[in-house]
């Protein structure tokens, strides 16, 4: 099963918006929300929620992606987030993740008896490429036990 099919499967929210898991890869998520009437704004583009839930998914595809081989000893949480939106969303948009710090600098946090955590950086684009949001979600790998 892929990082995006479990996401889908164990995350209610992912499969309520049809979030399309593109790439995942420990450098890397994008994830796209489609054009769906039911999830827009009151200016036809998608709602500043929706756009949210995009971006968040993102980033925890990608903690899973860099971090999967330490849920055995610890479970990925988002700290804190923060969303600046940039331009009009219209259509379909896209989400980008990127890791704020090396995974082993994290690892080795946690090898150390630490409760690291780390940020997630996003950016929503819409179809043209524009930027529409930029996103940041804060992590952490809570120690099992």
């Amino acid at each position: 099963m892929s990082i995006g099919e479990m996401l889908a499967a164990t995350v209610p929210m992912a499969r309520t918006l049809n979030l399309q898991f593109l790439e995942t890869t420990p450098d890397k998520a994008v994830v796209a929300l489609p054009d769906q009437s039911e999830y827009h704004n009151h200016v036809g583009g998608p709602h500043a929620g929706a756009m949210f839930t995009l971006g968040e998914s993102a980033s925890g595809a990608i903690v899973l992606a860099a971090f999967g081989d330490q849920l055995s000893r610890a479970v990925p949480l988002a700290v804190s987030a923060e969303i600046s939106y940039k331009k009009l969303a219209m259509g379909a948009v896209t989400a980008t993740a990127t890791l704020g710090r090396p995974a082993a600098e994290v690892v080795a946090e946690l090898d150390a008896g630490e409760r690291p955590e780390f940020p997630v950086a996003i950016e929503i684009q819409r179809g043209d490429g524009a930027v529409t949001g930029e996103m940041t979600v804060v992590w952490t790998l809570r120690p099992n036990g």
